[in-house]
């Protein structure tokens, strides 16, 4: 039910409920660009301060002490953090290099799987830095379980629930 400006309610039809924004192809491209930057700007800024502290770290006096293992890890979680950096910061540059060419509908959608990419490496950057920090930082056999609990937590909060709520709300297949 709609209020309308006179005060009288209105029953929407299923129709009307389905029919959502009314807009181009090009409006909603242009609307998604915006939603799509204003989301890269959050994950971009994470993953860039997360790849700085990395770069600093082989340049501690403790790097050279660590086991093996540690230093595999740490070398595995920057190659992680650097292509979680370039997938991020990838649609800035798809946009800059395709901007007027009239492709903005095609650019957005491979603006969104590279920022999809990008989350789900920096997903595993993230797990990597955390496995790495709580192994220097603690020797106990509870670091594996700590790790995993706190990836579910991501999983579901980056994914679960996102996608629980579009099977859930979603009235179009195509967002």
């Amino acid at each position: 039910m709609n209020e309308r400006p006179d005060g009288y309610t209105h029953r929407m039809t299923a129709q009307e409920q389905r029919r959502g924004r009314d807009e181009t192809e090009e409006e909603r491209a242009d609307r998604m660009w915006g939603e799509l930057i204003q989301e890269v700007r959050v994950a971009q800024t994470g993953v860039q301060i997360l790849f700085g502290f990395l770069m600093t770290v082989v340049f501690q006096p403790k790097y050279s002490t660590l086991a093996t293992t540690d230093q595999v890890i740490y070398i595995v979680t920057v190659v992680l953090g650097a292509c979680a950096t370039g997938a991020l910061i990838g649609p800035v540059s798809l946009h800059r290099l395709v901007s007027g060419h009239r492709v903005k509908p095609q650019a957005v959608r491979l603006a969104s799987r590279l920022t999809l990419i990008g989350l789900v490496l920096l997903l595993v950057t993230m797990t990597s830095s955390l496995l790495l920090i709580l192994r220097v930082a603690t020797h106990d056999g509870y670091v594996p379980y700590l790790v995993a609990a706190v990836v579910a937590w991501y999983l579901v909060g980056w994914y679960g629930l996102p996608l629980w709520a579009r099977r859930r709300y979603s009235s179009r297949s195509d967002d």
